[in-house]
């Protein structure tokens, strides 16, 4: 039982860490408020991303889990196709460029509430792209509910994946403004584009490893 726990929690730690190691415009606006205010500003604006992707986990999971109920027998196919897409994004993520954004935008006064609003707002408003994007790391971890069983069972599964998806969305923004906020004096824009190479290859090498796994799942022993 214990060890089921711990399984759901670090399949939905790896769903919340995987969709958030990238350098986009939300990212772009938590490191400018990091450098420009402090690290409390960078932590609110995280915590906004980290709560508004954890809303929007919880409608693309269950979607999904309904789905994986219904067509169980095509769920080789779905995980070879979240790989695809997981792999596009990776690709899409090491091409580009946050440079610019950070040296264009300015972060103007503001409280850690507002900070966190926000980023909250802003988040949500980008729901047509994030769900499919978390639909498809799910397939990619094979996470579902699992219905056949107890209803209770099968809602409790599904509480413990969010919630280790909410962790590992929260332990990226942290990790990431401490670092900025450590590092402050010795930053420069150009870093950021490290860290969207190393994201767009971690994010890829991701789904190569799904698709090749499930081929290789496929092929007879």
């Amino acid at each position: 039982m214990l060890t089921d726990i711990i399984e759901i929690l670090l399949k939905g730690m790896g769903v919340g860490l995987a969709s958030s190691i990238t350098v986009g415009p939300v990212a772009v606006l938590c490191i400018q408020r990091t450098l420009s205010k402090d690290r409390r500003a960078g932590l609110a604006s995280g915590l906004g991303v980290a709560c508004a992707d954890m809303l929007m986990a919880i409608i693309a999971f269950f979607f999904y889990s309904m789905l994986q109920a219904q067509i169980e027998e095509y769920s080789m196919i779905l995980q070879v196709v979240g790989g695809i897409f997981v792999v596009i994004v990776g690709v899409y993520i090491f091409f580009q460029n946050p440079v610019p954004q950070i040296r264009k935008n300015r972060a103007g006064k503001s409280d850690p509430w507002q900070d966190y609003t926000s980023m909250f707002a802003f988040t949500l408003a980008n729901f047509v792209v994030v769900i499919p994007y978390l639909l498809a790391f799910f397939a990619m971890f094979n996470v579902g509910m699992h219905s056949e069983g107890e209803s209770v069972a099968s809602m409790m599964r599904g509480g413990m994946t969010i919630l280790g998806f909410f962790a590992g969305a929260s332990l990226w923004w942290i990790l990431l403004t401490f670092t900025i906020d450590i590092f402050r004096r010795r930053f420069r824009p150009r870093h950021m584009l490290t860290i969207n190479h190393v994201a767009g290859v971690i994010i890829a090498v991701l789904g190569i490893y799904t698709i090749l796994s499930t081929f290789f799942n496929i092929l007879p022993q």
